[in-house]
């Protein structure tokens, strides 16, 4: 089979999987694409959590479509599972329907399919071809393969600041640092991972709803790091929680105090109990991946950005440039209080490329992956 076809195809796919961004965690995103005699017979992609999966989809319209499917290759970004779960394994299905051929992206790390997929195809008489654009594939997925690998949720840091690295004025005031075009690419991260983490001092400053504010968007838990309990009832994070997605982290010293109770029960608002006042952030990923939630967008403000990066626990992010400059060195910087003598200290941004949004500029870099 020809390269570059297999390349054409699984590309189809993965556009298709990408569709299911914030609709599928803590499952994968995957896409499919059925072709038989150079023709595409079906497509599919993973709509929803708990719904059907993509391989189902294409194969499904590739059936309506044709009863003989013996000379058909189905192409998925991602290898089909062989396990029950939610739904029923997809490589059966793949067998069941008397496939030629399957083309796959990336191998799936969690150990109930990890290779089984792909043995259950080959033991059928199946072709298999595997790791087609794995890269690609791979990189739409490092949330699923990161839990699956580490059981702890992917954090993906957002900031905008201005050209001298600034986030607030002196007097605190943020609003706007970047243009519309840059804020339209946060609700999408916003809609994109399933939680948003901000620290107390961000809450009380700027009074943030932390909603998606994107068309079909669905809302990420509002995560508040707030040791000493300090965030109000009047803050849109308490008042607003209709949806009952806040939650806080916070001292055992606040556990059954009055305004905890009163948040907890008036309020839906969820807490996370940690020892001391100064967490670290991977004890905070691990109580917030008990939850489920399997991304944190990390949106600030200085001290966690800091000491994200400090701890060395960013995955990735996006930090949007204005074309503004404040000039002001009592100006509030997105990261301080490392003692750097040498440049070759500095904290490398790996994996770099750069987005345009108008007048502005996103540098979007990944720090690790997995896979």
């Amino acid at each position: 089979m020809n390269e570059n076809i297999d390349e054409k195809y699984m590309k189809m796919a993965i556009k298709l999987a990408k569709k299911g961004a914030g609709a599928v965690n803590p499952n994968p995103m995957v896409g499919a694409v059925v072709v038989q005699n150079g023709k595409i017979i079906g497509t599919g992609y993973h709509k929803y959590f708990g719904g059907p999966h993509a391989e189902v989809y294409a194969l499904n319209e590739a059936s309506k479509n044709f009863k003989d499917l013996s000379d058909a290759t189905i192409y998925v970004t991602l290898e089909p599972c062989s396990h029950y779960g939610k739904t029923p394994p997809c490589a059966e299905k793949i067998v069941k329907m008397g496939l030629k051929r399957c083309v796959i992206g990336s191998s799936d790390p969690n150990p109930k399919v990890a290779g089984k997929g792909v043995q259950i195809l080959k033991n059928a008489g199946i072709e298999v071809t595997e790791n087609i654009l794995k890269e690609e594939c791979d990189k739409i997925n490092q949330v699923f393969f990161k839990c699956i690998l580490t059981k702890l949720p992917y954090l993906f840091l957002k900031c905008a600041i201005t050209l001298d690295g600034k986030i607030a004025t002196k007097t605190g005031n943020s609003k706007w640092i970047t243009n519309e075009i840059a804020r339209k690419k946060v609700q999408f991260y916003r809609n994109k991972f399933m939680g948003i983490m901000v620290g107390i001092n961000t809450v009380l400053a700027d009074n943030p709803r932390l909603t998606a504010r994107i068309e079909d968007g669905i809302n990420p838990y509002r995560i508040i790091i707030d040791p000493h309990l300090k965030t109000e009832k009047n803050n849109n994070v308490i008042k607003e929680n209709i949806d009952e997605k806040t939650i806080i982290i916070t001292s055992h010293n606040n556990e059954n105090s009055e305004k905890q109770l009163d948040f907890f029960e008036n309020n839906k608002v969820k807490f996370i109990f940690l020892n001391g006042t100064k967490f670290r952030f991977k004890e905070i990923l691990e109580k917030i991946g008990k939850l489920g939630i399997d991304s944190v967008l990390l949106e600030g403000g200085q001290s966690l950005i800091s000491q994200a990066f400090e701890e060395d626990v960013v995955d990735a992010g996006e930090i949007f440039i204005a074309n503004k400059i404040l000039g002001d060195t009592e100006g509030k910087s997105f990261i301080a209080g490392f003692d750097k003598e040498n440049m070759n200290e500095a904290i490398i941004l790996k994996n770099v490329k750069y987005n345009v949004y108008g007048e502005n500029v996103g540098m979007e870099f990944l720090q690790k992956s997995y896979n």
